[in-house]
């Protein structure tokens, strides 16, 4: 299998002459992508202080994240596609200058209008930084460590998640919400500091076309299955999430520290996941990755409504369910890779945009979960989502098992 860093003229050399080096400038994405990560995130902790500050109802101020995911949903394609022969510290300095213009402009948004613009701004500056930081770290490192870079790409994600955005919250709350947007925009001049200092200037990865051409794996039905692998599981996994202060109140008592810790728990159980399969993708291939984090997944979300009552058990389920949750990204792009070496970058953005629908999708579906079964159940309409997610993945590997005997036959 070729994988477009073996295609790649000599500019990338020197990434490849050391893995240490290698990883280290992947470590620099990961580091851009918590920041860039760490701005979205904390949108959910900050809804609160929004209602008051705009004096508007909480579905209203919920827009604001549901606007951000699909902005980001449909940049990632677009603005991949309008960048692809772009060098690559090219495309993250202007995704991430992008994302700096939007959280400066939501710092000073003065009206509710301001700040949803300002967010689709930064949103469409995140929707090209995170799918281009994964292809950059896939071509850095010598084709057996594409799998941990890109891990290493996704714990940024997942950083911000655990880490950026409960600092994030609580610096509102020392402060207030402005507070929170400007530490979002100092985040991410260090994040533009780091990219523009250690990513190669030269370096390229291969074209994927324009938009046509960036849509057309979806007519191939292996890469269709597996990204609705990915739209049906992180569903499952953003439902939690998304409604974890409401799910766990009895066990939080309310308590935004309380809170936050269960966040700061989750937050590195998924670390610990996503390195963990990353390791394992290149042992194992991201197939059985995938199944068994969402097997994992599943068994987690099926014993959440036990855990809701009580912290010390909230912490354990949160911690267990969350290695699985976050088991699942990294699998799933090399899966994409593996599948269609020749278009890197057009899978990984479509993935992205995908994951970002999960993620407008999860508050939808956890709404209508919690008016039907009640927020302590919600999480058991989840595993159903996690359970179809494992049905598609298998589906999806039945084709590419298929696929490749017919190759092999010919």
């Amino acid at each position: 299998m070729t994988y477009p860093s073996q295609t790649r003229e000599s500019t990338q050399a020197p990434s490849r002459g050391s893995s240490s080096g290698g990883m280290g400038r992947v470590a620099v994405l990961a580091l851009g992508v918590f920041a860039v990560g760490t701005g979205e995130f904390v949108l959910a902790g900050l809804l609160p202080m929004l209602v008051e500050a705009f004096e508007i109802s909480v579905a209203s101020a919920g827009q604001i994240v549901t606007v951000f995911a699909l902005t980001c949903a449909v940049s990632a394609p677009v603005l991949t596609a309008l960048t692809a022969a772009w060098r690559r510290r090219t495309v993250l300095v202007t995704a991430t200058v992008i994302y700096l213009i939007g959280a400066v402009g939501a710092a000073l948004a003065g009206s509710y209008g301001q700040i949803i613009a300002a967010q689709v701004i930064a949103a469409a500056g995140v929707g090209l930084f995170i799918p281009s930081a994964s292809v950059t770290a896939a071509s850095l490192v010598a084709p057996r460590l594409q799998g941990r870079a890109i891990a290493l790409v996704v714990t940024g994600f997942t950083a911000a998640v655990a880490f950026g955005a409960p600092i994030g919250t609580a610096l509102g709350g020392l402060l207030d919400w402005r507070a929170t947007m400007w530490f979002a925009a100092a985040l991410a001049v260090i994040g533009l500091v780091g990219v523009w200092a250690f990513v190669p200037k030269h370096l390229q990865v291969p074209s994927g076309g324009g938009l046509r051409a960036r849509l057309r794996p979806l007519r191939d039905r292996r890469v269709l299955l597996l990204l609705v692998t990915t739209l049906v599981a992180f569903t499952a996994v953003f439902v939690p999430y998304t409604y974890i202060g409401v799910i766990y109140a009895p066990a939080t008592g309310g308590s935004g520290v309380a809170l936050a810790v269960l966040m700061f728990t989750g937050g590195i159980a998924g670390a610990i996941g996503n390195l963990a399969a990353g390791f394992l993708t290149d042992r194992l291939g991201g197939a059985r990755v995938v199944a068994v984090a969402l097997i994992w997944l599943t068994a987690g979300l099926i014993v959440v409504p036990l855990a809701t009552g009580h912290f010390g058990a909230a912490l354990v389920v949160v911690g267990f369910y969350v290695v699985g949750a976050f088991a699942i990204t990294t699998p799933q792009q090399h899966r994409l890779i593996g599948l269609r070496p020749d278009a890197t970058p057009i899978v990984i953005s479509l993935n992205q945009s995908v994951l970002y629908l999960a993620i407008a999708m999860s508050g939808l579906v956890g709404a209508a979960g919690i008016e039907l079964l009640g927020s302590r159940y919600v999480s058991l309409l989840a595993a159903v989502f996690a359970l179809l997610a494992l049905g598609a993945s298998l589906c999806a590997q039945r084709l590419i098992r298929a696929s490749s005997e017919r190759d092999a036959g010919a």
